[in-house]
């Protein structure tokens, strides 16, 4: 498939199709057609979740502040990662899906990832909770990977929603600790960015009321 194909039009209404109606689409959603359509779909999303992420930074409403230039940096960055993030994903999402009894091949499971990543800006918007985003996006991601196990990759229901749910639990817990560590070092960062100013602050009141002194003892001996 080459890239005039492909009708980017569509890709908004893609999107709101799978996040309106998961089952539906993927109960019907095509198994092959290459890699090409799904890799420009998740491509999009990534860089509409760039964008939402280097918004929500300049603001000053993430974990921790950025500069300027590295939240707008994360339009470039956070797309690519995304993109790469799909085929790793969708390799060890194979592999699950194999053990699971999975007939499909590669490229079905990449297909379900990629527009699995119609999460990503959702997951952007999320993470302006604290620690509830973080559950809110895993119970997203679980409910869509079991949809997507069942009526893609033919994978009974109780399997799915087990072997996936310890897995996405597991997943949850490193991702709150991870969350409670930055949250508590940006912080401990802000607490001693603001003793330094006080310190330098008062540093300088001490400098001036010094040299006010000194003035006042030469004018003394004039």
């Amino acid at each position: 498939m080459e890239v005039k194909e492909i009708d980017f039009a569509v890709i908004p209404q893609k999107a709101l199709s799978i996040l309106t109606k998961p089952v539906d689409f993927f109960k019907t959603m095509h198994k092959t057609g290459g890699f090409l359509e799904p890799l420009i779909f998740a491509l999009i999303m990534g860089i509409v979740a760039g964008i939402l992420h280097a918004i929500i930074s300049v603001v000053g409403l993430g974990y921790y502040s950025r500069g300027l230039m590295d939240s707008l940096g994360m339009i470039i960055i956070i797309p690519v990662a995304v993109i790469v993030g799909s085929f790793i994903g969708a390799a060890i999402m194979y592999v699950i899906w194999k053990l699971l009894g999975s007939p499909e091949n590669y490229e079905v499971s990449y297909r379900c990832v990629a527009y699995i990543m119609v999460l990503a800006p959702i997951a952007a918007i999320l993470g302006l909770i604290p620690y509830a985003g973080a559950i809110l996006n895993a119970a997203l991601s679980l409910i869509f990977i079991v949809l997507a196990s069942i009526y893609v990759h033919s994978i009974p229901a109780k399997k799915a929603l087990l072997v996936f749910g310890i897995i996405f639990a597991v997943i949850l817990i490193f991702q709150l600790r991870a969350e409670y560590k930055i949250r508590n070092f940006a912080h401990s960062a802000d607490e001693v960015r603001k003793k330094m100013e006080e310190l330098n602050r008062q540093y300088k009141q001490q400098m001036e009321k010094q040299l006010e002194e000194a003035r006042k003892e030469a004018q003394r001996y004039r």
